[in-house]
């Protein structure tokens, strides 16, 4: 529970009141939720009504929650004086809970799965609506994944259920939910039934009505496309598979499969919604499709050949079903329920769109006037089509995640007692050892105990040629064993393998908004009430003023057929009427901002660039200065072989041969780095004996019988060798950062080894492009300023901040923010430049595999690659471009459409069709996100 201040008059009993019990020791704390106590008046009002009851201490109001805490004595009082109390002072009691078992709770938190929560404005409604409950902790929506998130404070009086009513009130029918914590994955069984009889709506009723009867359904969810029964059992409530079976088939229906949703088992769940939902648009579709042709080829027979007897009846017949039933009761139930909640969506302006036509058009049986029940019908029909392609190209749109999903093995070989056993990736445990064979996804994160192969890590970093790996060495689940049979020991499973993580920050990044999303918000808010106001407005006026407006209908006749300038004035009212409602697309400014995140997100998780918000898609593009960790940023981070310069007497192959020989008796990372450059020119490194370590001198040993010494000036002076003739070379290259060795062999000087942490490949060409972005790049390091300079020279750096502290780099990083504002973007490793990277303005950690911390930074690029830090700053400039021109558009089309239909001069026909192309539009231009080439 959380701790709130109390006023005076809360905590000091009033005069003449019991001042409550007097050993302290005695109270027990009491909560009660009381939804309606919103201000310090109700409060003022409840703890009075309270005071007034012998027993009552000290009471602690909770604003946020709705909810306060009295300190009683049990002797004294009982919770149903208590509540009594509150309800004496006209307030209602939700639920009341002994501080003890708040104590115990644990937090709750919900993941609902809301397919018709398509855009902004419909997730503005559904959180409108949920935050009305009491003990909302915290509440995000995920557009692109139709996802709400919510986390319930414990003890609230508010459970997932609540929950799910608040987004039906919204409008919005709950296709999935997930319970985390409270006891909500341990403490009860899911199971999923199919029931291949279950194809409607009235079946599920029937099934789910029968199926509730039982004690202990915690949660029950009916799947009519897939024909499944989800239902989530408590444990210990006496009830199990075999009782739901049962249950169904009392209910007239069979069961043919039965699954158990184990915890992690259903990560593709919300993927198969989406699916379903698609299939479900299409079968409204062409339930709704087909009359409405009917309809329409009898209308054009009627009007236009001759006249069909019974007419009216028939069309009135052949559109019920696509008006009020198909999609259309989904529609007008929504309506309802949004109406309801004191809110509108989209759905309001259909459903008024099309059912008050409809009962016009019945008119026609008591008193000839125009039939509008063919319109009515055509709308329906052609807002089931815009529902139908608008799923089908969002879907497109999100198929980042999709195919992210599916990278995954769904089994994996391991060894048990020596015997090979096949099981489900999900099952796997850390320190499993898994055998992977030729051709074969590796199924998760793991270390190689055993083989050598290439390995193709193209799903993490991007790069198309495989990589060599063998024994001690890190793979990653998903990539692929193109040869060798390799043994791995599973060191990450479910969430933690980099899979998950990367998946989990994508569904991040396209569920957040942009700053720039935020005014769009508010404006949208008011869109739909402003929309109905219009349109009442529109009939009002054109039926009273109609022949004074004639005027304009005969001017736009002159160029605009479908406006007919001699219409009676009712008819002319209801035509602009209905034309305002159904071509406003509030649709189209909720689709703005999130398809363009879905598919900027989706396109930098193929490219190894993960950007974890919709404001650091915004940052990122402002961009002016961008610091540049030099150590595994700009550099590989390991030393490596540059320079070999032998003196006159020795060639080059014999003094690399005879130092890596000697070097190979040592674990230096110098010495190593030495062993490792001999071998990639193609030399044997010799077996070094009488090997000696001396003691910040260096080392030496016997090779072929000769004696070797590798290391500093003073192992060569200590031995009697001079080396002067090697001075000049050893000055050169420490003057240009590098790290330089003499090598004597028997006793004279035989030359100079360098070895050196050089430059990415990509270094050079990555700083250019900065530059030619108009982003001013500054190196940061912790080594002298020699080294720095050299390097920063090397990649064409100009600013560098040298000899710079880990703890110190934040200040370096505050400092360049003070002169340069808010346009200061970080780049290290993620892990010793976390401070720095969260000081930015916009945090960048580079590295490569399951390395990456995540969670260090805005933007993670999963390739060691200073290039694909171009690559995020160009994609946060083209994602931030089309986030600009959606809105743009969507709100253009709404301006300029409302008051060409206010003024009667679009039919609503044509304005359901323009509105579905407004949605449509949008997410077109999203998706033309995907062509634009990620350059400077």
């Amino acid at each position: 529970m959380h701790e709130h201040s109390s006023s005076g008059h809360d905590s000091q009993p009033q005069a003449g009141a019991n001042t409550g019990p007097a050993d302290a020791k005695a109270t027990r704390p009491v909560t009660l939720v009381v939804p309606g106590m919103c201000s310090d008046h109700c409060s003022l009002l409840i703890s009075t009504s309270l005071k007034r009851l012998p027993g009552v201490g000290e009471i602690r109001m909770d604003m946020a929650n709705q909810s306060l805490t009295v300190e009683t004595d049990p002797a004294m009082v009982t919770t149903e004086a208590l509540r009594e109390a509150v309800e004496k002072a006209g307030y209602e009691v939700a639920s009341i809970i002994p501080e003890e078992a708040v104590a115990e709770a644990e937090e709750l938190r919900l993941r609902l799965t809301i397919p018709g929560m398509g855009s902004d404005h419909c997730a503005g409604i559904v959180s409108q609506s949920v935050r009305r409950l009491p003990g909302i902790r915290e509440l995000q929506t995920d557009i692109a994944n139709t996802l709400l998130t919510v986390e319930l404070e414990p003890g609230a009086g508010v459970d997932a259920q609540d929950v799910k009513k608040a987004v039906e009130k919204a409008g919005y029918d709950v296709a999935g939910m997930q319970i985390e914590g409270g006891g909500g994955e341990a403490s009860g069984n899911r199971l999923r039934f199919t029931i291949p009889g279950m194809g409607s709506d009235h079946c599920a009723g029937l099934v789910s009505t029968s199926v509730r009867r039982l004690p202990g359904i915690r949660e029950l969810q009916t799947d009519i496309a897939n024909h499944w029964l989800t239902v989530e059992l408590e444990s210990g409530a006496g009830v199990d598979e075999q009782a739901v079976r049962q249950a169904v088939e009392k209910a007239g229906y069979e069961v043919t499969q039965v699954e158990d949703l184990a915890a992690g088992s259903d990560a593709g769940e919300p993927e198969a919604i989406e699916e379903a939902y698609l299939r479900q648009a299409w079968r409204r579709l062409w339930i709704a499709a087909i009359p409405t042709t009917l309809i329409m080829v009898l209308m054009a027979v009627h009007m236009f050949w001759r006249p069909i007897p019974g007419y009216l009846a028939i069309v009135v017949v052949l559109a019920f079903p696509v008006v009020f039933l198909a999609g259309g009761r989904a529609t007008h139930r929504s309506a309802r329920r949004s109406l309801l909640n004191r809110t509108a969506n989209m759905d309001v302006l259909i459903s008024m769109g099309s059912a008050p036509p409809y009962f016009i058009g019945l008119v026609g049986f008591v008193y000839p006037m125009t039939s509008f029940v063919e319109m009515a019908a055509t709308i329906m029909t052609f807002h089931q089509l815009g529902r139908y392609l608008e799923t089908r190209a969002k879907g497109r749109a999100s198929q980042a995640i999709r195919k992210l999903v599916t990278l995954g093995a769904k089994t994996a070989t391991i060894l048990r007692a020596e015997q090979e056993v096949e099981i489900p990736v999900r099952e796997l445990r850390a320190g499993d050892i898994m055998v992977v064979r030729p051709g074969a996804k590796i199924p998760t994160d793991g270390e190689i105990v055993e083989g050598v192969s290439h390995i193709d890590e193209a799903i993490a970093t991007g790069e198309s040629v495989p990589v060599e790996k063998g024994p001690g060495e890190q793979v990653l689940g998903a990539t692929i064993n193109k040869e060798g049979l390799l043994q791995v020991r599973a060191t990450r499973v479910g969430k933690d393998t980099f899979l998950a993580q990367v998946i989990r920050l994508v569904q991040e990044a396209q569920g957040s908004k942009v700053p720039i999303q935020e005014f769009a918000d508010r404006v949208t808010s008011y869109f739909v009430p402003a929309v109905i106001v219009v349109a009442l407005a529109s009939f009002t006026i054109w039926l009273l003023f109609a022949e004074t407006l004639r005027p304009i209908l005969y001017w736009g006749a002159a160029f605009l057929p479908w406006v007919d300038p001699e219409l009676p004035p009712l008819l002319v009212a209801i035509l602009a009427g209905i034309a305002v409602l159904v071509i406003a697309c509030p649709c189209a400014l909720g689709l703005a901002t999130p398809t363009a995140i879905m598919v900027g997100s989706g396109m930098g998780a193929d490219r190894g660039v993960l950007i974890r918000s919709g404001e650091a898609i915004q940052t990122l593009k402002d961009i002016k200065i961008i610091v540049l960790d030099k150590t595994g940023t700009i550099t590989r981070g390991e030393p490596a072989l540059t320079d070999v310069l032998p003196t006159a007497d020795f060639d080059e192959a014999d003094l690399l041969r005879a130092a890596a020989g000697v070097e190979a008796g040592s674990e230096h990372p110098l010495g190593q780095a030495i062993v490792k450059g001999a071998r990639e020119r193609g030399l044997e490194v010799p077996k070094v004996e009488e090997f000696k370590a001396i003691t910040a001198a260096g080392v030496q040993g016997r090779i072929d019988g000769r004696i070797v010494r590798v290391g500093g000036r003073r192992l060569l002076t200590e031995a009697a060798i001079d080396p002067s003739a090697l001075e000049e070379a050893l000055a050169r290259l420490e003057s240009e950062g590098k790290t330089a060795m003499l090598v004597a062999i028997e006793d004279r000087a035989a030359g100079v080894i360098a070895v050196s942490d050089t430059l990415k490949e990509d270094s050079v060409a990555a700083v250019a492009a900065l530059k030619e972005m108009g982003i001013r790049p500054v190196m940061i390091t912790g080594d002298n300023e020699r080294t720095a300079r050299s390097v920063a020279a090397q990649v064409g750096i100009d600013e560098v901040l040298a000899g710079v502290l880990p703890e110190g780099k934040v200040d370096a990083v505050r400092r360049l923010q003070e002169r340069h504002g808010p346009t200061v973007a970080m780049v290290g490793d993620g892990i010793n430049d976390a401070p720095a990277l969260k000081q930015a303005n916009v945090g960048i950690a580079i590295g490569a595999g399951a390395d990456v911390a995540i969670e260090a930074a805005d933007v993670t690029l999963v390739r060691g690659e200073l290039s694909k830090v171009v690559e995020a700053v160009a994609l946060s400039r083209a994602t931030f471009r089309k986030i600009v021109q959606n809105l743009f558009w969507a709100w253009f089309y709404n301006l300029a459409a409302v008051p060409i239909a206010a003024l009667g001069l679009l039919h609503p026909m044509i304005g359901v069709i323009a509105m579905t192309t407004s949605s449509l539009s949008v997410i077109g231009n999203s998706l033309l996100l995907k062509r634009t080439r990620l350059k400077a």
